[in-house]
């Protein structure tokens, strides 16, 4: 058997060795920002798709959590949505131990804790991986850490987990999980391998299972290829990891437990088919450095040194034959199923995933880097190694012409596939120390500059597309419209909310406020749906809730301020004083929801208990005659000349970006086009219009508004149109992209006088005493309270609500919001949040705690025995030795 010499891998090269691909592979990645100018080397931005829209405004929040300056806490988030559960947003998103070094930064600088969360991601993935390959085979420290440098920067990284830092902790628990399985193939540490286990699943459960899964892949492979292995013990091995996993798994049992409880209760994602697949080809050219995603296909590069020796491992003689079948089958079987249904189903948890489509290709890409390991370890001769450069090369050459193969990729092939060809025959072949390591360098530099140059060009055609531009997060803008914010904060009598604006899709999180925006996996059915109901807009079908931008929605939230942007200018927004009811209100009786359509002006009215509308039917009087629809009218496509069809591109989150959320005057002498109807209310009232499906354009009393909405994906909210003039009259007109309905009584006239007497009147009989922080609420009330308490937050399952001191019942839902009876009279009201799930998940992690204990103590006990029992015993005729 060909081994390395000695000096190749030495004890001290071992022991660095994690270090070293840990340092090159965060250089590589570091000089690859720093030459495109990105933050925090440059002026460019990283703040695009999910990174700027929700890791940056959690990390923020999660500062706050760290430094006590918000009223929420770990289960309750009293900024988002209006109220929303926070501890399976905890567990998913900010749960990698990195995740934490947010709080050794000042709060504007959030940007590059998240930053060093993906940094650090790469150096602790590519610094494990280089252990791991070390238990996969023994070998040269250095290399190993070259080729742990490609899994580091795998495509993967590059294209998908750059922008979702809690996806990182997949590539750190790939190979935690790895060392684990190996503890069981070598039948030792359990209770070590538990723990890794547990580690891997608490950072990030998601990616965690799916290195899991992968592992118990690669560790039936390393029993059935072992050689001189007995079937008992390879049995012994399975059982010990049918027995780790399980028991670390269960550790996190909260983790699953909440986070299953919050994803069933959540607002489904919009529908996900991969009925257009790559095709093999397609697929195999992600296996080339450099190259841009086009199609979707999953991103398995781990550059030219890993695929060269990956392409030259079948022809590795030195390798036994079912080592090599084994191996190669488990690359490709883990391929195929990237791709079928059933087993893209098991990849991700049983749910198709809603974005990123591959999300599960770093396991792949660190399946390759152990292949490559493999061959190399078994130092491959000159014409395997030749084998492989060809298999490379006609690689490429068939994938030519495909999306995926650009300027870069052949570049990186030409550059980096010689000198790593020629590095590894003369590391091969060479006796010389001398040679050998002028060939490690040449491979070291190969490896470093390759991967920083597959990371700038990734980085660089990212920014080139328009769907990527960045969202403004630590920016002049809205730090000051945080102190705006703080500066009119009046929680928990009044809401400040951020408003329908968006810095990042959760702005409350981002710049402080209580507001309606909230965007995330767990986004409760119940608070996008009593949300929408009331009048507020939607993205995504639910998953990202906007704020009201009527005023009696924000009425009913308690907002007491806001913001709205500043016409004509984009990143500037002014401050408003808004009319806000009391965040608990006292009601002597709780209207019954009528029989048949409601609509959203009636659905306000109830839960406000008061007639504050005239809500008269829509008239057609000009333009294209519509036709009478189920509830309304349908229009029969007029557009208006130079309108762009469909509504422009798109910010992350499945919603159009060519909306305004306010209104903007006429131009004079635009061409006409679109139904015009007419409605007749008081003069002075102010007019609103709610057409949630409608995709065009609404002007009337001098504003023009564009609509984006699409049926139960994106939903415009109730916006107004303007004040009724002196004749009554208020002329609509609609002009629809494409066929559009408008609900027969789309314009609702608002009257501000008895909205206002409304909310006085909730006032009146509002509590003496109110406090709402944590995921608690107290209230002290007026003598006499009876009815029923309403909350002004969706009613989302966990409260449970003490009427002076008795025991906890769950509230009931009027309207979407919670409803606590009060019987005839009551002083005091508690209601507290628990997420569901956590008592259950609490008890199997107990359970498994308790499981761990009593193996580390039987497993001491045992070691106690065997001392005594291999102990020589003395007798009285020994004598004690002086030292």
């Amino acid at each position: 058997m060909r081994e390395w010499p000695a000096a190749a891998h030495s004890a001290p090269g071992q022991r660095t060795a994690p270090w070293l691909a840990a340092a090159l592979s965060m250089g590589a990645y570091c000089l690859a920002l720093a030459l495109y100018g990105s933050y925090p080397f440059g002026p460019q931005s990283r703040a695009v798709n999910d990174l700027g829209n929700q890791f940056v405004p959690f990390h923020a929040r999660l500062w706050d959590l760290l430094h006590g300056t918000t009223s929420g806490d770990l289960f309750f988030n009293w900024s988002s949505g209006y109220g929303v559960p926070f501890l399976a947003d905890f567990f998913t998103y900010l749960m990698n131990p990195f995740s934490w070094l947010v709080g050794l930064f000042p709060r504007a600088l959030t940007d590059l804790p998240v930053f060093l969360v993906t940094l650090f991601g790469i150096g602790l993935g590519a610094a494990l991986m280089t252990v791991f390959l070390g238990r996969l085979r023994e070998g040269s420290g250095p290399l190993r850490a070259l080729l742990s440098v490609g899994y580091g920067l795998c495509a993967w990284v590059l294209n998908d987990g750059f922008a979702d830092p809690m996806w990182m902790w997949g590539l750190v628990a790939l190979p935690l999980t790895g060392i684990a399985a190996d503890w069981c193939l070598r039948r030792t540490r359990w209770v070590a391998g538990t723990l890794l286990v547990a580690l891997a699943w608490a950072g990030n459960f998601y990616t965690a299972a799916m290195a899991t899964l992968a592992m118990a892949l690669v560790l039936v492979v390393r029993l059935l290829t072992a050689t001189a292995m007995p079937w008992r013990a390879r049995l012994r091995a399975l059982a010990r990891a049918a027995s780790m996993a399980p028991t670390g798994i269960l550790l996190a049992a909260p983790v699953l437990t909440v986070t299953l409880a919050a994803s069933r209760a959540a607002q489904p994602a919009p529908a996900v088919s991969y009925d257009d697949r790559p095709s093999p080809l397609g697929q195999w050219a992600r296996l080339l450095p450099g190259g841009h995603p086009g199609a979707p296909a999953p991103n398995i590069s781990i550059g030219v040194l890993g695929l060269l020796l990956v392409a030259a491992f079948p022809f590795v003689r030195a390798v036994p034959l079912r080592v090599r079948v084994g191996w190669c089958a488990l690359a490709a079987g883990v391929a195929a199923s990237f791709v079928q249904e059933p087993t893209i189903l098991l990849w991700h948890g049983f749910a198709l995933p809603n974005g990123s489509p591959y999300r599960a290709a770093f396991v792949l890409s660190g399946i390759l880097v152990m292949i490559s390991w493999l061959a190399l370890a078994h130092r491959p001769r000159p014409r395997e190694l030749a084998a492989g450069a060809t298999a490379v090369a006609l690689l490429a050459w068939l994938c030519r012409d495909r999306g995926a193969v650009g300027t870069d990729t052949w570049i990186l092939l030409a550059a980096g596939g010689v000198p790593a060809l020629l590095g590894l025959a003369a590391l091969g072949r060479s006796r010389s120390s001398r040679t050998r390591a002028a060939a490690l360098a040449v491979l070291t530099g190969t490896v470093v500059l390759g991967s920083a140059y597959a990371a700038l060009s990734a980085t660089a055609a990212r920014g080139a597309i328009a769907w990527f531009q960045p969202k403004i997060t630590f920016t002049g803008p809205s730090l000051t419209a945080r102190e705006g914010l703080l500066a009119r904060a009046d929680w928990p009598h009044s809401r400040t909310d951020p408003g329908p604006h968006e810095f990042a899709n959760n702005d409350p999180l981002l710049i402080g406020g209580e507001g309606g925006s909230y965007y995330s996996s767990f986004a409760p059915a119940v608070t996008a749906r009593t949300l929408r109901g009331l009048g507020a807009g939607w993205y995504m079908r639910g998953r990202h809730t906007l704020s009201f931008e009527d005023p009696v929605g924000r009425a009913l939230m308690g907002v007491g301020s806001y913001l709205s942007p500043v016409p004509g200018h984009r990143a500037l927004f002014t401050p408003h004083p808004a009319l806000p009811a009391p965040l608990l209100t006292v009601r002597d009786a709780l209207p019954r929801r009528p029989a048949g359509e409601e609509t959203v002006f009636a659905r306000q009215e109830r839960v406000l208990g008061a007639a504050v509308y005239e809500v008269p039917a829509l008239t057609p009087t000009a333009g294209e005659a519509p036709l009478r629809d189920r509830g309304g009218w349908l229009l029969p496509g007029a557009r208006r000349p130079g309108t762009v069809a469909d509504g422009g591109g798109a910010n992350g989150d499945g919603m159009k970006g060519a909306g305004t959320n306010g209104g903007a005057p006429d131009r004079a002498g635009a061409p006409r086009a679109g139904t015009t109807f007419t409605v007749r209310c008081t003069p002075g009232s102010t007019a609103l219009w709610y057409a949630p499906w409608f995709s065009g354009e609404v002007s009337g009393l001098g504003l023009r508004t564009t609509a984006i909405g699409s049926h139960d994906v994106t939903a415009n909210p109730l916006r107004i149109l303007g004040r009724v003039p002196a004749d009554g009259t208020v002329a609509v007109r609609f002009t629809g992209r494409g066929r559009q309905h408008v609900p027969e009584r789309a314009v609702g006239c608002l009257s501000g006088r008895r909205l206002a007497a409304a909310v006085h009147a909730l006032r009146a009989r509002g509590p003496v005493e109110l406090a709402a922080a944590g995921h608690r609420l107290t209230a002290r009330l007026r003598p006499g309270s009876k009815g029923s308490a309403v909350l002004a937050l969706p009613a989302v399952p966990g409260w449970g609500c003490s009427v002076d001191g008795g025991p906890l019942h769950a509230p009931h839902s009027f309207g979407g919001l919670p409803a606590v009876p009060l019987g005839r009279g009551a002083t005091r009201l508690s209601c507290s949040y628990l997420p569901p799930g956590l008592h259950t998940g609490l008890a199997a992690s107990g359970a498994a705690a308790l499981a761990l204990a009593v193996v580390a103590a039987s497993g001491t006990t045992r070691g106690r025995w065997r001392l005594r029992l291999t102990t020589p015993r003395r007798t009285h005729h020994d004598k004690p030795t002086d030292l």
